[in-house]
């Protein structure tokens, strides 16, 4: 599946910014930006979201996906910055083509089960009744008390096509039924990949935590586990520029 891009920079190495559930690409636009200055970088659409092809979900096929489109890009080597579901994308990169991925940056997940009530919340979206026109204002209303929070509402609300006949513009139905698919990690008998990792974690997030230590550096023997203090899981929109200054500091660092 080929997957929408938003590329910058035109540096003579490349990263790939891989977005959680609900996000596109365009949502890590300041780390894109931030980086362009000395890499070719994209930001991409995985499937289901943005404006990428719909289909089942599994780690295994968006890996193979990001892999197809950078095939098609005529992307070789390249490194990897991802957040929640696409930090446990760019895991699976990493393990499946280890001779492709330079370097590996996974921003508040772990390879485990992390589900934290995403499942709960899908189900809520999936009971709601769109009008027969919905603007921006009502579009945040009606998603808010779903999403717990205004800035998680507007992060939804990215997702529905709004004016007359609104709903989801994203694979929904995709997403809800394969949940289970994206809050697990899969039990995978392969290689350790022996690359540079840097896990970056929101000091005050539940995503990862003491107990994943022993299984991420099975997985990646090389790994810095580091946080962000007071950052919660939306640590790269919570601080910015403090995760501009590590991404920057991991990824200009030679290998």
């Amino acid at each position: 599946m080929k997957l929408h891009v938003i590329e910058r920079g035109e540096g003579p190495e490349t990263v790939v910014f891989l977005h959680g559930l609900f996000g596109r690409g365009r949502n890590l636009g300041f780390l894109q930006r931030g980086a362009a200055a000395d890499f070719r970088t994209l930001a991409l659409d995985l499937r289901n979201h943005g404006n990428s092809p719909h289909g089942p979900v599994s780690y295994a096929l968006m890996a193979q996906d990001v892999l197809e489109t950078l095939d098609d890009l005529g992307v070789e080597h390249f490194a990897v910055v991802g957040h929640s579901m696409g930090g446990k994308v760019g895991m699976m990169l990493a393990l499946a083509a280890p001779e492709r991925v330079t370097k590996l940056l996974v921003a508040d997940i772990a390879p485990a089960q992390t589900g934290h009530g995403h499942g709960e919340m899908i189900a809520r979206l999936a009971a709601i009744t769109f009008p027969a026109s919905l603007e921006r204002r009502e579009g945040l209303d009606l998603l808010e008390p779903v999403a717990g929070s205004r800035p998680v509402a507007e992060l939804l609300l990215q997702n529905v096509r709004l004016g007359d006949s609104p709903g989801w513009s994203i694979g929904f139905d995709d997403l809800a039924r394969d949940i289970h698919e994206i809050e697990n990690w899969p039990d995978l008998q392969i290689a350790p990949y022996e690359g540079p990792v840097l896990f970056l974690r929101g000091g005050a997030s539940p995503y990862v935590r003491p107990e994943h230590h022993d299984q991420i550096r099975t997985l990646f023997p090389h790994a810095l586990i580091r946080s962000l203090p007071d950052a919660g899981h939306w640590l790269h929109a919570e601080q910015p520029r403090a995760f501009l200054s590590e991404m920057m500091e991991f990824l200009l660092k030679p290998t």
